[in-house]
């Protein structure tokens, strides 16, 4: 086998492993490719992304163009010039222009099975849907919406407690495991690629900030799904006292007996501190209040008075 010339092109910590593991590799990794630094922290200083970060402290070279579209921002692709160019979370848009350089084209890590959930936000779309399954799948770039030939597919379980950090993290580590399983197939000529099938597409809109906020009247499962779907980010909130609550840590308990209107404080149990839903009974058992660290629900019961009280007031 050969050893090829790549570059890469990431941005935040989901693209890590991959990037380590082409460097671990037999290959050569040509360049880097990473959004511009942004301002972050109360003092908006500008901020290298996790990518930058790895890039440098492995002595690689780094572009940060702000925009692909222009023959200067693509100037330093066609200086490394790649045999194939590896995504991952990178966050620009491709122009044809770019798909087109490298000689075995663009591999991108796509963290679902494709088609289901084209887009943005796959893992944590696939949370509040209730899936039961998800994966990555290793695909070959076009100009479309992650609607390129699919090369390989790995699955893996949702379990009944994941979080989307969770997901996050091992699909990050499949995804790695499975490109280099497809570079290798590229490399030796076994590579087969299949389109994706018209049936079965749905598409993962970007997160907003504004889906995080609990309304009490519905069911307790899909409260349970939109609490693991928005950790760690945007997390899950509610209102307690006229302050923000969020959400950390939840899961559907057995209703108590007796029926209260959605949103009221059932009291403290083993599984948690217990919320009445519009159907069922959440058990929250990780909080944090404004301005506070996350806490157990026990801790968050000792601290306030929770007789009479409903959240989302």
């Amino acid at each position: 086998m050969t050893s090829l010339r790549i570059a890469f092109a990431g941005t935040p910590p989901f693209a890590l492993p991959a990037l380590r593991a082409l460097l671990d590799s037999r290959h050569r990794v040509v360049g880097v490719l990473t959004q511009p630094d942004r301002p972050a922290g109360r003092g908006r200083e500008l901020r290298a992304s996790p990518v930058k970060l790895l890039a440098l402290d492995a002595r690689l070279p780094v572009g940060q163009p702000a925009t692909l579209k222009t023959p200067e921002g693509r100037a330093i692709l066609h200086e490394w010039s790649p045999d194939l160019l590896v995504v991952v979370a990178y966050g620009l848009i491709l122009p044809q222009a770019v798909l087109d350089r490298p000689r075995l084209g663009c591999l991108n890590i796509h963290g679902s099975l494709l088609p289901r959930w084209r887009g943005a936000a796959p893992i944590q779309r696939a949370i509040l849907a209730g899936d039961t399954e998800t994966g990555v799948s290793i695909m070959q770039m076009d100009a479309g919406l992650d609607t390129g030939p699919v090369l390989l597919e790995r699955r893996h379980p949702i379990g009944m407690h994941d979080t989307a950090g969770d997901l996050h993290d091992a699909l990050s580590e499949l995804g790695a495991a499975a490109l280099m399983e497809a570079i290798d197939a590229i490399d030796n000529g076994t590579v087969v690629m299949r389109a994706q099938p018209a049936e079965g597409v749905t598409y993962a809109a970007k997160l907003e900030k504004s889906e995080a906020m609990i309304d009490w009247t519905r069911p307790a499962a899909a409260l349970d799904l939109q609490v693991r779907a928005f950790n760690p980010w945007p997390i899950a909130e509610t209102r307690f006292a006229g302050e923000a609550l969020r959400i950390l840590r939840a899961r559907v308990a057995r209703p108590s007996g007796g029926e209260a209107a959605p949103g009221t404080l059932l009291g403290l149990a083993e599984d948690g501190l217990r919320v009445a839903c519009g159907e069922g009974v959440l058990a929250v058992s990780e909080l944090q209040r404004a301005g506070k660290r996350p806490i157990s629900a026990r801790d968050f019961a000792n601290a306030v008075r929770l007789d009479g009280m409903r959240l989302g007031a």
